[in-house]
């Protein structure tokens, strides 16, 4: 299957949603991103910086998850990483404000 090519992450992030119509894969990406957030927060003010080894298992496990269990699609971190990533977190926020349904 060919790589999509896109020119800017708005371009890309209507694609990303696209790969997030199930309800349960969207609620464990909120949770994963949620989970990325506190562990960060607790190396921080704890300063147990071995909590940071867990980020990635949080932030990929939970949405690879959903994806492979739920959506029943390939994740697409494995084809656009840096614009996934930051399609985790737009859709975070835009779930915190209401403009997509958790």
């Amino acid at each position: 299957m060919e790589k999509k090519r896109f020119k800017s992450f708005s371009e890309f992030y209507p694609f990303y949603l696209s790969e997030h119509q199930d309800r349960v894969n969207r609620r464990l990406h909120f949770v994963g991103s949620t989970l990325v957030i506190a562990l960060v927060l607790f190396a921080l003010f704890t300063q147990q910086w071995l909590w940071l080894a867990a980020v990635p298992l949080a932030g990929y496990g939970f949405a690879w998850f959903g994806h492979f269990f739920f959506e029943k699609n390939k994740p697409a971190t494995f084809n656009h990483p840096i614009y996934s990533l930051m399609g985790d977190w737009v859709m975070y926020k835009d779930i915190l404000t209401g403009k997509v349904k958790l």
